[in-house]
């Protein structure tokens, strides 16, 4: 009954406080984003894809762990090339997912939750199944230059470059009946839009207001790098890239050195361009400010100039990718401290930083750091200053699911070979949702998923860990009522290396709590005088939070200056009250 009562009162506690926001600040500056992948959901209808209703369906669940707004991955109309990035029509709701009707209805229930709801915009690039293609194919007279066409080096049938797609292999198809090439740096069913058309930019920015005056609350860009290419000569032509002679296959992405197709400065205009468009709907539609989060891996001197130029606004949130790029199992305490304030460094002064440590696109925490540090990273993650990104079961540990070459189905994989597809598909990190230990995890109640579910649901999933008092998911919910303390929402931030293994993270405002976070990143017994470290600190400290790697309780009280942290505990400690 003891337990029954804590968790009772858990929930409500993160029912009152979900919502809570800094006074004077934006709804999303220390905002708990939450990524949805949806086709691995949640299933409503039995055929083993998931789907707008089961979102609907389970909102709740985001309620419960504190989450205030979700990015779905694509859900518009596609033929699935890329599962979804390859979008046929950027205005309707593909069959697959359900209907218009349901993702209104997908919204209302949102908003009575208090859920923001934030679409994956596709910039980059269409579907040769847009209708725009096939009239851009076609030389229509509006839309014939709406794509980036080429008639060939010397009009001949070689491709103009050497350029290669993400996914291998040429980035340029002929097309027949056009007698022309045409770009594509992803899949050859995902043809480059022309941004120097500004029609395009017109288009695009359309789907933005259309989106924004149905009730979204912003947009996830993807693939932002690659907008636009080098501009082309007086004869319309582009230069070759260079090698990079660290890789010998010459099919591979990484052959080439992407200098002229990816960050291109004009890029970043577009981007401005975008955050003007929804500056516009915050005026005309007097809601809460929409957002831009915008995906882009690259040098952090560019990544900054994401969030504008100090003349104009960029995305509110630039995918900080700094630790779960640069992090590994031998990572020390002083490499996570340098990638941390790699970003807090050089961010611009009055911006907001954020933390990224999955996607659908990554290894999970579990397969990558390991199942023993799952707790460790959704500490940090949870107590750094702005903004968190949690993707879709990194709250109970998931792990990669190992898929064979015959049930690959990501394009990336599939367009390698069987000796190569392991390092290359991302199938594993987008198995089905793990709801609870019956029928297919509780995914669907149909007889077959998509993508196998892991061997290991009857032990990983939402319903088992609801009942377990330090598992990861309520280890997480516990951190999302930490995360609303007025300390963590506005105060400042210490972070440093305390030993090699141990990383210490102190949270501070003037009249509140101060939080010591620890994590003891490695396997060795840790003793840390708190005092040495940070200094200023009250004798004696109270565990706010534990995990069950720890020997301690919650409301233990503890000298600063005697702190034992056991291998990969993480705690975090409050001064007393």
């Amino acid at each position: 009954m003891r337990i029954l009562i804590k968790f009772l009162t858990l929930f409500t506690l993160i029912l009152a406080v979900t919502s809570a926001v800094a006074a004077g600040t934006a709804w999303w500056e220390s905002a708990s984003f939450y990524q949805i992948y949806p086709r691995s959901f949640k299933d409503s209808d039995g055929d083993g894809i998931g789907d707008v209703k089961g979102i609907t369906q389970q909102l709740a669940y985001l309620k419960e762990i504190g989450i205030h707004a979700t990015w779905l991955s694509p859900i518009f109309t596609s033929p699935m090339a890329d599962f979804g990035y390859d979008v046929a029509n950027f205005t309707e709701i593909d069959p697959m997912f359900g209907t218009l009707e349901d993702f209104e209805e997908l919204l209302a229930k949102a908003k009575e939750l208090g859920i923001k709801i934030i679409l994956d915009f596709v910039p980059n690039h269409t579907s040769d199944e847009c209708e725009w293609f096939i009239k851009s194919a076609q030389n229509d007279t509006e839309y014939k230059d709406f794509y980036v066409w080429h008639p060939g080096k010397n009009n001949s049938r070689e491709p103009p470059t050497n350029w290669i797609s993400v996914f291998r292999g040429s980035t340029w198809t002929w097309h027949e009946g056009r007698q022309a090439y045409y770009l594509h740096q992803f899949h050859s069913k995902q043809p480059d839009l022309n941004y120097n058309n500004p029609k395009v930019r017109e288009a695009m920015k359309n789907v933005l207001r259309y989106w924004i005056r149905k009730g979204v609350a912003g947009f996830r860009v993807d693939a932002v790098p690659h907008v636009y290419e080098i501009a082309a000569d007086a004869n319309g032509d582009w230069p070759d890239e260079p090698r990079n002679p660290d890789v010998n296959d010459p099919e591979d992405y990484e052959y080439l050195q992407h200098i002229y197709t990816t960050h291109q400065p004009a890029t970043l205009d577009v981007v401005y361009e975008f955050r003007q468009v929804l500056k516009e709907l915050d005026e005309e539609l007097g809601d809460d400010e929409h957002i831009l989060l915008t995906e882009a891996y690259g040098p952090l001197s560019v990544l900054m100039q994401y969030y504008g130029n100090g003349t104009v606004d960029g995305s509110q949130i630039p995918f900080n990718f700094e630790l779960i790029s640069n992090v590994n199992n031998e990572s020390t305490a002083y490499d996570y401290a340098r990638f941390i304030h790699n970003w807090l460094d050089q961010m611009p002064k009055g911006r907001v930083a954020n933390w990224v440590m999955g996607n659908h696109d990554q290894t999970r925490i579990a397969a990558r750091l390991g199942k023993d540090r799952i707790d460790l990273i959704n500490v940090l993650l949870k107590t750094l200053p702005g903004v968190s990104v949690t993707y879709q079961g990194e709250e109970i540990g998931m792990s990669d699911v190992w898929i064979s070459w015959e049930e690959t189905v990501d394009p990336q994989g599939c367009q390698s070979n069987p000796q190569e597809y392991e390092r290359l598909t991302r199938d594993p990190v987008r198995t089905p949702f793990q709801w609870n230990d019956g029928h297919k995890a509780g995914f669907t109640e149909g007889q077959t998923t998509w993508l196998p579910i892991a061997s290991d649901y009857t032990l990983v999933n939402v319903k088992r860990q609801r009942g377990i008092a330090n598992s990861h998911l309520n280890v997480y919910k516990q951190l999302q009522i930490l995360r609303d303390s007025k300390t963590l929402r506005e105060g400042e931030a210490d972070i440093k290396a305390i030993s090699e293994d141990v990383l210490g993270v102190k949270r501070f405002l003037a009249g509140e709590r101060t939080y010591i976070v620890l994590l003891n990143l490695n396997n060795n017994l840790e003793a840390i005088n708190l005092n040495a470290a940070f200094g200023d600190l009250t004798p004696l400290l109270e565990y706010v939070l534990v995990t069950d790697r720890s020997a301690r309780r919650k409301g233990d009280i503890i000298h600063a200056d005697s702190i034992v942290l056991l291998p990969k505990e993480a705690v975090v400690l409050g001064t007393l009250i």
